[in-house]
């Protein structure tokens, strides 16, 4: 299989890229991390950036015009997120959910009005979402959402608990999954909502992490009433479009994640060049050498199995569930080269970025802090087994897990 860019798609690319280089923040500086001083800065500085990608033709690239996309290719996209993922990654965070899981979930289960009122608004950078699955009991198991909306009238009274859900305390509205009939099994009982994260009844509560920041949050519910249009789909449907939801993140993801990871490795390359242990060079120590190589075989492995299922999706426009296996090749290997890329800097290894001593700005030392979620958001590693073990290869199902369902 060719994954060579076409001489269009080559020509498109170098055109965006010139238009990057023109259109980043003055300050950007692509060589070291961007912290924001505040979670507020940080949304907006994503929103003003999306809303100049949006003004420049470079956002929703094979979307309809109507939604406030390009109407061009899937692969226009690809290359446009590609670029952006590797040289300014801490621009596109905030958005995440937004684009790589709100906006293909309504524009492929949502109602027209839904598609007509919310695509324009994310794609011009207006709204921030979030994503409403995970709760205390119910993180990678969906299916145990408990999560209550009781229909009354025209509308739905929501209560429950949500956690782990990122950017909500920055989020204008949130793709939410609840529970609307717990007479029938648990994975039939579910529907799936646009909830106004502005209502009255609605609680955020950042939770910092060891990074010191406070990217995820609780969401709590409280007697929320939320209009019989905001649900997606028909009640009892919740399960199905969250799958779609969860299918469309891995595959753009992969591809996606493959070359931020592959600019990782470059940083990583040139900090071991340029770090010496005992007088010697880092890059020049066999034991550190093994792991960049291995660092790198990791990454195009990633790469490569990214552009294999972005070909199937291609053909097929319907992800499926071999987008678990790229979740595991992106999680797992990114903790293990962190470690190393901290182990390469010995004793300064502990000298947090704003150091003059610091190596590469402390991008490392929070790497390393940050990989550690890794392996749990977006779906544990244990539970991306089951799935791959079960939906992919075909094997039978887990006996105890059979026997709670």
């Amino acid at each position: 299989m060719d994954f060579r860019l076409t001489p269009e798609q080559e020509a498109f690319r170098e055109e965006f890229v010139s238009w990057l280089e023109k259109n980043l923040p003055d300050d950007w500086d692509p060589s070291r991390y961007r912290n924001y001083d505040s979670q507020e800065e940080w949304g907006r500085a994503y929103q003003n950036f999306q809303r100049r990608l949006f003004d420049g033709g470079y956002t929703a690239m094979h979307y309809p015009k109507e939604y406030g996309g390009q109407g061009k290719t899937l692969m226009d996209e690809v290359i446009v997120l590609q670029t952006l993922f590797s040289t300014c990654p801490e621009l596109r965070a905030p958005g995440v959910v937004t684009y790589a899981m709100a906006v293909p979930t309504i524009f492929t289960c949502g109602s027209e009005e839904q598609k007509r009122e919310f695509l324009p608004k994310i794609m011009d950078g207006t709204h921030i979402w979030c994503q409403g699955f995970s709760e205390p009991d119910a993180g990678s198991d969906m299916a145990n959402v408990s999560t209550q909306a009781v229909r009354k009238n025209d509308h739905y009274i929501i209560n429950g608990q949500k956690v782990w859900t990122s950017f909500a305390h920055l989020a204008d509205y949130c793709i939410l999954l609840v529970r609307t009939d717990p007479t029938v099994a648990r994975h039939k009982g579910l529907s799936y909502f646009l909830l106004d994260m502005k209502l009255p009844g609605v609680e955020v509560r950042p939770m910092t992490q060891i990074t010191g920041e406070a990217e995820f949050d609780e969401l709590f519910f409280d007697d929320v009433r939320v209009p019989e249009e905001m649900r997606v789909g028909e009640e009892g449907q919740g399960w199905q479009i969250a799958i779609t939801t969860l299918m469309f993140e891995r595959v753009l993801g992969d591809a996606i994640m493959g070359a931020a990871y592959e600019t990782n490795v470059q940083k990583m390359i040139e900090m071991a060049s340029q770090t010496k242990r005992s007088g010697i060079p880092v890059i020049e120590d066999p034991i550190f050498r093994q792991q960049l190589a291995q660092a790198y075989i990791e990454v195009m492995v990633l790469k490569y199995h990214g552009l294999r299922s972005l070909s199937n999706q291609l053909k097929t426009k319907i992800p499926g569930p071999e987008g678990s296996i790229g979740k595991l090749l992106w999680s797992e290997p990114n903790q293990r080269i962190t470690e190393a890329a901290i182990g390469m800097q010995g004793p300064n290894s502990q000298i947090m970025g704003g150091s003059p001593w610091t190596i590469q700005d402390g991008y490392w030392q929070y790497s390393f802090l940050r990989a550690k979620g890794n392996t749990v958001e977006a779906g544990s590693s244990e539970i991306l087994r089951n799935i791959i073990g079960e939906r992919v290869l075909g094997l039978p199902k887990d006996v105890s897990r059979a026997k709670r369902k």
